[in-house]
Parts: C-alpha cells; structure tokens; sequence
C-alpha cells in the first residue's frame, strides 16, 4: 500500500460538479493499494496516518498529529500511486489491485481509520472521474509505502 499524505488547511472532492466531501484543517490522504496488500499493511499505514507528528504546536515546531488537532482526514483512492514508469512514455498500472480486489480494501481502509481517528473520515468515490481540490499547508507533503517502510 502506498499512499501521499498532505497537510491541508481545505480540501474537497467533487464529482459531476457536486461536492461529494470537504474537510477543513487536517490531512487528504491518496491511496494506492496492490494485490499483495494485507490486513498488516492497513493497520501500519493508519498508525502512521494518525501518529503522524506534522502539525505545528504553539511553539511552532512539527509536533502535533491530526488527532492532537481534532483535525480531519478526506481519503481518496488513487491506483495511479502504482505507476510503473521506467519503460516508455505511458505508465502501466500493472502493479495497482484491480477493482474487485482494490475496493474491499479501501472500504476497509476508511473503515479502520474512522475508528483510529474517532471521527467519520471523509471519502472521494472509488474509480469516479473526481476533482480533487486542496490547500497544502506548508507546504507539507509525505509519501509511505507500506512495502518500503524507509520513504
């Protein structure tokens, strides 16, 4: 599993221009999952996700996750995570989860990080066309792979 994490003072979704989810202060998480992924991948990335120290305390410095903010988390799957580039100029996406295997597990995925965050994630819509709207507060941006857990 991999996924992009952004520290965010908004950020939204929207489909067929309608709003389909917003949140304000917080983090928007893109997730790509693999066929490989595990029940073990979830819980690591989640823990990451939510003990995440990337937000400033009063001082100034880093200190704080999105749960010691009560900030809000908008998670959006994302197979492009997967893209193999090193052949040619068109990506292959060989490597995402197709959809029978990808949609279970990011069910799953906002499921558990709902619960570890103790408030309703907010979510784009599985394989929709979206628009995805943001404002990277930092700017702060982290990638982790759950396969490669020294990014």
């Amino acid at each position: 599993m991999r996924i992009v994490i952004q520290r965010v003072s908004e950020a939204s979704v929207t489909i067929d221009h309608v709003l389909k989810s917003s949140i304000q202060q917080g983090l928007l998480v893109l997730a790509g999952f693999k066929s490989e992924d595990t029940p073990e991948d979830l819980s690591w990335i989640i823990k990451k996700i939510i003990q995440l120290r990337i937000f400033d305390d009063p001082d100034g410095v880093m200190n704080l996750s999105v749960k010691d903010i009560d900030g809000e988390v908008l998670a959006v799957s994302q197979f492009t995570l997967h893209a193999k580039t090193k052949k040619g100029n068109r990506p292959s996406y060989i490597k995402a989860a197709p959809p029978e295997i990808a949609i279970p597990l990011y069910r799953n995925f906002v499921q558990l990080l709902s619960e570890s965050l103790g408030k309703e994630v907010q979510t784009g819509e599985f394989g929709a066309m979206m628009m995805v709207k943001l404002t990277n507060d930092g700017p702060v941006t982290i990638i982790i792979d759950s396969k490669n857990k020294e990014l």
